[in-house]
């Protein structure tokens, strides 16, 4: 996998990534050059290359590469792990078919800030993590479990049997500001087309929305998911 970017791939040598070799415009840039120099301290290869080249093993690189083995998933209980570890309740997140990889990177990345377990994903109708989810993602991939199952349903009812209360977004459903959302959460966020599957939500221990005001009636699912998962955060600390 490839990692382009200065702040992703600061964050990927400060997080122990595996990282093969780092390919770098040979740039005065003050930011770069600490990010190369904290890179050789760890004993990681740098290569200086042309800026034509690296253009060409990646767009958009902002001067550095990082080529680095597959994303390593996780499994579901090793986000359980997470709040068990902390003596915290759980925050999980679970996406219902997101596809498009900058919106599941911006979810990573807000997912991360906000202090949730880890996500969980299918293997099938979603993005995987790929170069262009790391790179939007600014780094945070490298601090959040993903877990990649079969069957989104399962996993959810598996979730309840631990006592964690699941919960769908989607138009219709009770009122985000009046929603009881602490405890162990579980939050469903559904596809940029399709939103949640009428199954997931029927399994789902409630579905919460979120007031519109304007005349558009829908927000990117990225952008819905800081919310949610913003109140969440609101709602545990009182």
């Amino acid at each position: 996998m490839k990692i382009k970017g200065r702040n992703a791939v600061r964050e990927a040598i400060n997080s122990d990534t595996n990282i093969i070799k780092i390919m770098a415009t040979n740039s005065k840039d003050k930011v770069l050059l600490d990010i190369l120099n904290l890179a050789r301290k760890k004993g990681i290869k740098v290569q200086n290359v042309d800026s034509k080249i690296l253009d060409k093993e990646c767009e958009n690189n902002q001067g550095i590469v990082a080529i680095t083995t597959d994303f390593k998933y996780s499994t579901v209980d090793d986000i359980l792990e997470v709040a068990k570890k902390k003596n915290k309740e759980h925050f999980i997140l679970i996406l219902d078919g997101v596809e498009d990889p900058h919106n599941f990177g911006s979810i990573i990345r807000v997912a991360e800030c906000l202090g949730v377990d880890g996500i969980i994903i299918s293997k099938n109708r979603a993005c995987p993590v790929n170069d262009t989810v790391a790179k939007v993602s600014a780094g945070a991939i490298e601090h959040m479990k993903i877990a990649k199952v079969t069957n989104i349903n399962t996993e959810i009812e598996r979730l309840k049997e631990k006592n964690i209360w699941v919960y769908a977004c989607e138009l219709g459903g009770e009122d985000l500001d009046n929603a009881k959302l602490n405890g162990n959460i579980a939050i469903v966020m559904g596809s940029e087309g399709k939103g949640v599957s009428q199954l997931t939500k029927k399994i789902c221990d409630g579905v919460v929305s979120m007031q519109m005001y304007g005349k558009v009636n829908s927000l990117n699912v990225s952008v819905a998911t800081g919310i949610v998962l913003y109140e969440v955060v609101r709602k545990r600390k009182g």
